[in-house]
């Protein structure tokens, strides 16, 4: 993003987009816009303005926001200067009492995107002192003011994620006691349900209680807060319970209070409120037991494709911190509101709908106190339903689920389920009486008379288990939308799965998720496919594929190119697009696309990105540009002009780096040749363990990646000095077998032909992913490889292939005779 441009919110003027600017200059002076009331006209962010440190001083200090107390904009008129450096908060605290001693400003704001510091220059006979503040004053409001708001003096804010990152990170570095992210997450639980009864339960023209002034001192403020929290407890027994209470320090909870109060958070959008609560939730799951936030934008497009309706009973049996459960009831929602538009309700009339809704048709299950507690939380926040959130083992016999939960859930009830359960090889599902519920809980075999015996298992795996569970829970012709990881969509070990999922039921949809989905908190690979329980499959299925998602496997902003193939400064989100396409019935414009039934059965592959033709498209109109000839692999290996064959295996780790062979492995295939690592040389008695006489190697074979790396697709050529080796088995070696042949194909030209763009980009929609490997396995004989129909341009592009290896070898060689004859160590 480094040439990036945006225009800056206050000036209009196109900026370089920087860290500082993007996360820090622009997300303040919004607040500052638009929750604190301040003018366009009565800030200056670019040009900056400058504090001068003397007179004299020709350069001065560049002010990132400055505030003034009118239109004038002169520094006699500066009112507030916000730093946004990405500081510490000391380093944040020494620059502004710098620039504020210079300046006529009265308070100075630092924020860096994660932390904030507000403070107060004090002048008394001549000396400068400062005061740190807990709030700064909306526009025209005295500091004396602040904290002294009626109920409807508090309006709707469109930052409140930038303010609870910001409260967070002020918890993190400065709250008293734990700083555990579960605690801060259950306490602010505490206090956002504390804001909202206050909001809902004050009148009009009564001061709220859940506020805090400047001159407030720590423990009026904590008394405060936790008598409202006792009324709070009343109102939420079912979120609540007696042992609950507001643990954070006093100072903590004037600093929260003091960033919100002047917020109507149940007039904040509903989105804006659900993505400013996963602030704090989203830290708390660490995901040892697969939990992990589902992405929004999957969600919604999940809900898209199921498309609930009023009278639909949802459940989501692996309901986490409910994000399935309240984008649901967003979409009830909007259902409401259009028939409350047509029969011209009432805002009484349409709560009181709403809230049914909320009550009649969700639920949701988790076997995690915490995350049952969180989903009651978010669903209380949002509107209503909380009472339809159970905490138990979905997987467990439902004979054996409280009372309560059973009167409410039971086997083939739902209309609906939409679910992402946690996966994950460490997670494992044992209990004979448990098992025994499920087709997957047992080892099935079949004799050799036909006759089919079935075993319990001492583990199941979760992710299997709550397919069928989930399947258990609909009704005949329900719906399911579940996520699940990839291999079990294309992996002949788990062709079971595949098979079960079409058995009887309707398989309608399939979404092809970005490998960055769940990443940072996990690296699997994942499909969502839609499923109708006991309906006859139709003849086509919709498939998508979503390349990107809106952010990279560190959770950073992802942005996409233009057509020049500049980086652009909008999000990456294919999810978006399918959403789109969807819900305006544009099937087949890019990004979605049908497939016939008895195709993916015949190919047993339920991968969306296999049968995504866009690439080839662009590939072959690449190719007609280019004058080029597309060729299979699998038509040379027909036709007998290649063979090939596998690596050798591993060698035992103890001897690595011991020897004297190489031990090439995938990270070896270097620019078209083979690195040897000396950290990999292993001795001559493995090498003989290993050693295959059919498997040994030629000068100018091809190596060829083919598995558990993402360099899947790089090749390089054996040299004379290369044949003495071990091969890891994710090594494929192509040997070009007749040397006449009609395409003309040499060695090098075929090592060029397998490294051109046109295989490179056919490989990516072959490579699957085993769990979170890569393996594109035998559909590497599927990948179309070029060859120039110009006879004069083939015939350049094979001598300069040649010429380019001999080279490389005459190089090589160089170097070795060098080595040995001035003792040069191998490293």
């Amino acid at each position: 993003m480094a040439n990036s441009k945006i225009i800056d919110y206050v000036s209009g003027l196109e900026i370089n987009a920087g860290p500082e600017e993007t996360q820090s200059v622009q997300v303040f002076s919004k607040i500052l816009v638009e929750d604190y009331g301040y003018p366009k006209s009565e800030l200056q962010t670019h040009p900056q303005l400058r504090v001068k440190s003397h007179p004299s001083d020709s350069t001065g200090y560049p002010i990132d926001i400055a505030v003034f107390e009118d239109k004038g904009k002169t520094n006699q008129k500066l009112k507030m200067i916000v730093e946004n450096k990405r500081r510490t908060r000391k380093d944040g605290q020494t620059q502004l009492e710098l620039y504020l001693k210079f300046s006529e400003a009265q308070i100075g704001i630092w924020y860096n995107g994660q932390e904030s510091l507000y403070l107060r220059k004090i002048e008394q006979s001549g000396n400068i002192t400062f005061e740190e503040i807990q709030a700064i004053p909306k526009y025209r409001e005295k500091l004396s003011d602040i904290g002294q708001y009626r109920r409807k003096d508090l309006k709707a804010t469109h930052n409140l994620k930038a303010i609870f990152q910001e409260i967070r990170g002020y918890l993190v570095a400065n709250a008293t006691g734990t700083t555990r992210d579960e605690f801060i997450a259950k306490q602010m639980i505490h206090l956002i349900l504390c804001k909202i009864y206050d909001e809902r339960f004050t009148a009009p023209n009564n001061m709220v209680t859940f506020r805090s002034g400047n001159e407030d001192s720590d423990d009026e403020v904590s008394s405060r807060i936790k008598t409202l929290f006792s009324a709070v407890k009343g109102k939420y027994k079912d979120v609540l319970d007696s042992t609950d209470e507001i643990e954070f320090d006093g100072k903590s909870l004037r600093h929260i209070i003091s960033r919100i109060q002047n917020f109507a958070i149940t007039e904040t959008d509903r989105d804006i409120v659900s993505d400013a609560f996963e602030t704090f939730i989203g830290y708390s799951l660490k995901g040892e037991q697969g939990q992990f936030f589902t992405p929004t934008n999957v969600i919604r497009l999940m809900i898209e494709i199921i498309k609930p309706n009023r009278n639909d009973l949802v459940i989501d049996p692996a309901c986490g911190s409910g994000g399935f459960l309240v984008e649901t009831l967003r979409n009830l929602w909007k259902q409401v509101e259009q028939e409350g538009a047509k029969y011209n309700w009432n805002e009484p009339a349409l709560a009181e709908e709403k809230k049914e809704v909320g009550i009649k048709n969700i639920r949701g299950i988790d076997k995690d106190s915490f995350l049952a507690k969180v989903a009651k939380s978010y669903m209380a926040i949002l509107g209503d339903g909380k009472g339809g959130i159970y905490c138990e083992d979905s997987l467990e016999n439902p004979h054996n689920w409280s009372t309560q939960t059973q009167q409410s859930i039971s086997l083939n009830k739902f209309d609906i389920i939409l679910t992402n359960p946690p996966f994950g090889k460490n997670i494992k599902v044992s209990g004979k009486d448990k098992l025994n519920q499920y087709y997957f809980g047992k080892k099935h075999s079949v004799d050799k008379k036909g006759k089919i015996t079935s075993k319990i298992m001492d583990e199941g795996n979760v992710s299997t288990l709550f397919l069928e569970r989930a399947l258990q829970l609909l009704k005949d012709g329900g719906k399911l939308g579940i996520i699940l990881p990839e291999t079990y969509f294309h992996a002949p070990s788990q062709k079971d799965v595949v098979n079960f999922i079409f058995k009887n039921n309707n398989v309608f949809a399939v979404i092809d998720l970005p490998h960055n989905t769940f990443r940072p908190y996990n690296n699997a690979k994942c499909i969502a496919v839609f499923v109708q329980k006991n309906r006859p499959q139709t003849n086509n299925i919709l498939m998508a594929v979503a390349e990107e998602m809106g952010h990279n496997h560190q959770g950073k902003p992802i942005y996409r190119f233009d057509e020049e193939g500049q980086l652009t400064y909008n999000i990456w989100d294919d999810i978006e697009e399918i959403y789109n396409e969807i819900q305006h019935n544009q099937i087949g414009k890019k990004y979605t696309f049908y497939v016939r039934v008895e195709e993916v059965r015949k190919q047993n592959i339920l991968v969306p990105r296999y049968y995504w033709d866009t690439k080839q498209q662009l590939m072959n109109e690449l190719a007609i540009k280019k004058d080029l000839t597309l060729v299979s692999i699998q038509e040379l290996i027909d036709e007998k002009i290649i063979s090939f064959f596998d690596g050798n295996g591993s060698p035992k780790a103890e001897f690595k780096g011991t020897g004297e062979i190489p031990y090439i492995r995938v990270k070896d295939i270097v620019n078209w040749q083979i690195y040897t690592d000396i950290t990999a040389l292993i001795p001559i008695d493995e090498y003989d363990r290993l050693y295959k006489k059919s498997k040994v190697l030629k000068p100018k074979d091809i190596l060829y990646v083919r598995r558990g790396s993402y360099r899947i697709g790089s090749v390089a050529m054996v040299s004379p000095s290369n044949i003495k080796c071990i091969l890891t088995r994710e090594i494929l070696v192509i040997r070009l077998e007749k040397k006449e042949n009609k395409y003309g194909l040499t060695p090098e030209y075929l090592l060029y032909a397998l490294s051109h763009r046109i295989p490179y980009e056919l490989s990516k929609n072959k490579i699957f992913i085993d769990t979170t490997l890569p393996n594109i396995a035998d559909r590497w004989k599927e990948v179309l490889i070029p060859i120039i129909n110009d006879k004069v341009i083939f015939e350049k592009v094979k001598k300069q292939c040649e010429e380019i290896i001999k080279h490389q070898w005459d190089a090589n060689r160089e170097i070795d005779i060098f080595r040995k004859e001035n003792d040069i160590a191998i490293v």
